[in-house]
């Protein structure tokens, strides 16, 4: 006789995010979600599972949603161009889309829906990386119940990318019930926390917390380097997706400076990376996620990537405060962006139970405690 599986872990709500260990027991269960080969404990992030590109990519005429009536195969008959084997590794080449199979799936019981990201590192390679499920209507939003296949459309904007089988792209939140957070229980919490903190010296935001608490851009730039932020060239070699601390940060990109305190205009042609001017605390027991697009403050996206993990920035994980990386292109017009203007809302979340592994130094987190960062697979940054 089989022994029963081990039970999932008690848990503190019944609504809300799943943490690590509860991800960790239910993937343990094959429950929830399901993967072969099978999933690694390297996988199972604070608040989320990153989710591996399997052997295959098509490459398509155009992005897509399937709609309720069709899977993402039925698309892929009419869309696909080529097939590429990833094997062996393979080119994403820029401003061209693919389709790739992902290693996971999901069977999500009654009240369980999913959300999906991509990656910080890949965010900051202004690689356009969503999650698409059979008859989804939504782009990385898995509706309640679904049992199915995941697919990764990856749409590389700056640079051309190297990936392979396993490359690790996006992750998943798995959200169980619809937990209620209002803007008075936001309140309350950045009172008991201070979630966004302006630095030291700056006059408080004035911005009420509306839909999520806002946060401005520092464009002020360093005082030594005068560097505001960063921006993509053009015509550059590629980029290994897995291949960490690698590139010269200039081969790649161009520093940005301050103008006379004219801030940063941005070119819809460019892709800039900046940063906030405040700090950003997402306490143990919570996540966060950055809203990507604003029409209220601008005609720009200020994230590709925006996943904020439990006790990013939070002191107890040896953050102290960290600035949030933002991955900025302007959509349609060139737009004017200035030193202190608010430019999106970080939206947060609660667990179920807080996590058994938090974002930070004690798991090897890449950007706790960051400033102006670019991503995982470049050199550290030295003047010139």
């Amino acid at each position: 006789m089989t022994e029963p599986k081990e039970s999932v872990p008690d848990v503190d709500r019944s609504t809300g995010l799943l943490p690590s260990q509860t991800l960790r027991a239910v993937v343990e269960q094959g429950r929830e979600v399901l993967s072969s080969p099978p999933i690694g404990d390297d996988q199972i992030q604070p608040a989320s599972i990153d989710l591996r590109l399997g052997e295959v990519a098509w490459r398509v005429r155009a992005s897509f949603l399937p709609g309720a009536r069709h899977t993402v195969q039925d698309k892929l008959r009419l869309l696909a161009m080529h097939r590429i084997d990833l094997t062996q590794g393979a080119v994403l080449e820029r401003d061209c889309v693919y389709i790739v199979p992902l290693c996971e799936s999901l069977a999500l019981p009654r009240r369980s829906t999913a959300a999906a990201n991509p990656k910080s590192s890949i965010g900051r390679l202004d690689v356009f990386a969503r999650v698409i499920t059979d008859h989804g209507t939504e782009f990385d939003r898995v509706r309640e119940g679904y049992k199915g296949p995941l697919y990764a459309e990856i749409a590389p904007r700056a640079f051309s990318i190297l990936v392979r089988a396993g490359s690790r792209l996006v992750q998943l939140r798995i959200r169980r019930g619809s937990p209620a957070f209002s803007d008075t229980a936001l309140r309350r919490l950045n009172e008991e926390v201070g979630l966004v903190e302006a630095p030291p010296g700056a006059a408080p935001g004035s911005e009420p917390i509306r839909n999520g608490v806002a946060f401005s851009v520092d464009v002020a730039g360093d005082k030594a380097t005068g560097i505001v932020g960063w921006k993509a060239r053009r015509h550059t070699d590629l980029i290994d997706v897995d291949r960490i601390g690698h590139y010269d940060p200039y081969d790649f990109f161009e520093p940005v400076h301050a103008h006379r305190g004219e801030g940063v205009v941005l070119d819809p042609s460019d892709f800039h990376i900046l940063a906030s001017r405040e700090a950003v605390v997402v306490p143990p027991d919570h996540a966060a996620e950055m809203l990507p697009y604003d029409t209220f403050v601008g005609e720009f996206r200020v994230h590709f990537a925006g996943f904020f993990d439990p006790g990013f920035g939070a002191a107890e994980t040896g953050g102290s405060g960290s600035r949030a990386v933002l991955e900025v292109r302007s959509h349609e017009v060139p737009f004017l962006i200035e030193h202190g203007q608010v430019v999106g809302r970080l939206v947060y979340e609660r667990l179920i139970a807080r996590p058994d592994k938090l974002y930070g130094e004690g798991i090897g987190s890449s950007y706790q405690r960051q400033g102006l960062a670019l991503s995982k697979h470049f050199k550290p940054l030295a003047p010139r």
